[in-house]
């Protein structure tokens, strides 16, 4: 333990809360797309509108959290989090797909508040446990790994002639349960004055450095979302039960997650960039396993690689950006970097569905390929020609 910890603890455990209301839905919403959506090719949509609105209220949530405080932003977002299925489980009970989308909006509108967790622990914390802090926070996710795919099944026949609607309406219990969580944090003041004068946009983005940081966090979260988003549906094209995406999904999950116990130390021992390279290698081995075959094993095996290179590339991405500001900068960057992440992540689901669809689950893989390579060759520019980004 270390001083603030009991702010991290109800940050991870708020977390654990929001990943699995955002992991229940990439576990289902897919296939659910598929039968309430009017074209084949929009089974994606309520997935890819999930991360729009992640994307969307990245910059809203960074401008009321400075104006109100981290806590009131975090109470919003969890508010909307139980609109958001409470909405999306309308949607199925009348069989709307337009009202399905809309709930995943807001449930992505919630993510894209909850996403400064990692952030406002990393300032309830000494410099010297920012990468811990961090660390402890995204592991809330083991959590969601097991609870959000489960959550899903538990509730899928609570109400008779609405399949799944039980499970949308358990999952606005989840963010009830983090509105209370979030209420017993106390956190610090968000800090826009002191740190030195805040430098222009432009000196702090020309850093080599946070740029390093934001692309390759983007990249590792665009590449392990667009997969995980096709993976339901190319598992059901290749002759696979349904029951069986629950596991895939659920190691894939742990995959992510499980490394933040000791990822904070490696990130203090190696150094950032090094960690996030590793990330980069471990997701080019997901694509080489996807090239193998495709039975439950290929599946399953590829996604807890993909798991765990998603891990470092975004752990090691946000550890590299809170090198980069100061104080007096930091709800600037925070939020050019959500909104940079997210834009491409909303890019690549949106993409995701149309690829698989034309193209097939390989060629899918495939084209990431190019964009691992670029964010690899980044971090390993960053890791021979870094130097303090603030003096």
């Amino acid at each position: 333990m270390f001083p603030g910890s009991r702010n991290i603890l109800l940050l991870a455990a708020s977390q654990a809360m929001m990943l699995s209301a955002i992991v229940m839905s990439m576990t289902l919403a897919a296939i659910l797309g598929s039968i309430l959506a009017p074209t084949k090719s929009l089974a994606t949509l309520p997935v890819a509108v999930m991360v729009i609105g992640a994307a969307i209220a990245s910059l809203p949530a960074a401008m009321l959290m400075r104006r109100l405080g981290r806590r009131a932003g975090f109470l919003i977002g969890a508010t909307l989090g139980v609109a958001g299925s409470a909405v999306a489980a309308l949607g199925l009970q009348q069989q709307s797909f337009q009202l399905f989308v809309l709930g995943h909006l807001l449930l992505g509108s919630y993510q894209g508040f909850a996403n400064y967790y990692r952030f406002a622990a990393a300032e309830a914390v000494d410099p010297a446990h920012v990468s811990k802090a961090i660390s402890w926070v995204v592991t809330g996710g083991v959590v969601a790994a097991f609870l959000g795919p489960q959550l899903g099944q538990w509730g899928r026949d609570w109400f008779v002639g609405g399949l799944f609607v039980g499970s949308y309406l358990a999952q606005a219990a989840l963010s009830v349960i983090a509105l209370g969580l979030l209420a017993c944090v106390r956190l610090k003041p968000v800090l826009v004055t002191a740190g030195g004068v805040a430098r222009p946009l432009r000196e702090i983005v020309a850093q080599p450095a946070l740029r390093a940081s934001v692309f390759g966090a983007a990249v590792g979260y665009a590449v392990m979302i667009m997969v995980m988003t096709a993976t339901p549906l190319a598992m059901l094209g290749c002759g696979l039960s349904a029951t069986s995406v629950t596991p895939v999904i659920q190691w894939h999950v742990v995959g992510m997650f499980a490394p933040s116990f000791f990822a904070g130390n490696l990130i203090k021992r190696y150094g950032a960039p090094r960690i996030m390279q590793t990330g980069f290698i471990l997701l080019l081995g997901h694509v080489a396993i996807t090239l193998l075959g495709a039975e439950f094993l290929n599946f399953l095996s590829a996604l807890i690689l993909l798991g765990i290179g998603w891990n470092f590339a975004f752990i090691g991405g946000t550890a590299l950006l809170t090198q980069t500001y100061r104080a007096s900068e930091q709800m600037k960057v925070q939020a050019i970097n959500e909104f940079s992440i997210f834009g491409l992540v909303a890019l690549a689901t949106l993409s995701a569905g149309w690829l698989y669809d034309r193209f097939g689950w390989v060629t899918l893989n495939l084209a990431v390929v190019p964009l691992l390579l670029l964010a690899l060759v980044a971090a390993m520019g960053i890791e021979r020609g870094l130097r303090p980004a603030v003096e």
